[in-house]
């Protein structure tokens, strides 16, 4: 198949990868001349395009399946809403009305669109209950993939991402220098996180359905940061409840404040096999540089 990975950044490279080596024709979209390199050094081509831009985007290829992993950067609401919401929905319209639209397309989302859930479980039939502008945001965006592509004709999903980690954003200061507040994580490696997008293309998974693309194991943050403390040979850090934290920075935000535990039933399901079930498996690299060091 041929495929389009628009906004192919930290998740989308590994992404291509993965469908390259799988048999696919890839093309890889960013606007950078440092994501264009990127791109090309993994093994694929890389086509220049603003996602904002319908004139911009006649440089995209005709494509059997397209995806939307662009990334915003940071918290800026301004940002999320060109990034997630201007740039898709110029995607869905100019690349749905070409005389060969993509029978897919696939939007990369976050589980912080669900809010706050007192650390009860969530999943797939969860009503979203945005706790930021910028969460609001990812779900107008959800909207435009799933109803914006069905006015098309384009079969759209949904995949909502955990954390992302893996090269290059392990992060481990934050658990180790704390101090760490209580809370859920809910994680999943960006190999994975890749994986569950090829997946999906390929899978029996019906238009408009949103998938959790989280691993097995939501880890209470407290015991994870004293987990990785003793693996790398080092003081438990500090910890704090969120009333702790508020008390101590006189406020703290509702994403800080929200806390779930994403159940990922449905990705087992569809016959997707973790390469890193829990965040155990998936730190273990981090780990190791840290004690070489």
């Amino acid at each position: 198949m041929q495929v389009v990975v628009l906004g192919c950044g930290y998740v989308g490279i590994e992404l291509g990868r993965q469908l390259t080596q799988a048999g696919h024709e890839v093309v890889g979209v960013r606007r950078s001349d440092a994501g264009l390199d990127a791109i090309e050094a993994a093994g694929f081509e890389a086509v220049r395009a603003d996602l904002t831009d319908a004139a911009s985007l006649a440089a995209v290829p005709d494509a059997d399946w397209a995806v939307y992993a662009a990334s915003a950067g940071g918290r800026d609401v301004d940002a999320a809403r060109t990034a997630y919401v201007d740039g898709l929905r110029t995607v869905v319209e100019t690349l749905g009305d070409r005389p060969s639209p993509p029978d897919r397309l696939v939007y990369t989302s976050s589980t912080g669109v669900y809010g706050d859930h007192g650390g009860d479980w969530v999943d797939e039939s969860t009503t979203p209950d945005p706790a930021t502008d910028r969460q609001r945001v990812l779900l107008e965006a959800e909207r435009i993939a799933l109803e914006g592509t069905a006015d098309r004709g384009i079969d759209g999903t949904v995949v909502r991402f955990g954390g992302l980690y893996g090269p290059d954003r392990y992060r481990l200061d934050r658990y180790l220098d704390g101090p760490v507040t209580a809370g859920y994580l809910n994680s999943i490696h960006r190999d994975d996180a890749a994986g569950v997008v090829a997946h999906v293309l390929t899978a029996d998974v019906a238009r408009g359905e949103v998938i959790l693309a989280v691993d097995d194991d939501p880890v209470w943050k407290p015991e994870f940061a004293d987990w990785l403390a003793e693996q790398c040979d080092v003081s438990p850090p500090e910890k704090r409840t969120v009333e702790e934290r508020a008390a101590a920075e006189g406020s703290v935000s509702r994403r800080v404040r929200a806390s779930k535990r994403c159940a990922n039933d449905r990705l087992h399901e569809l016959g997707y096999e973790l390469r890193y079930p829990t965040v155990r498996e998936g730190f273990r690299p981090a780990i190791e540089a840290f004690r070489a060091d």
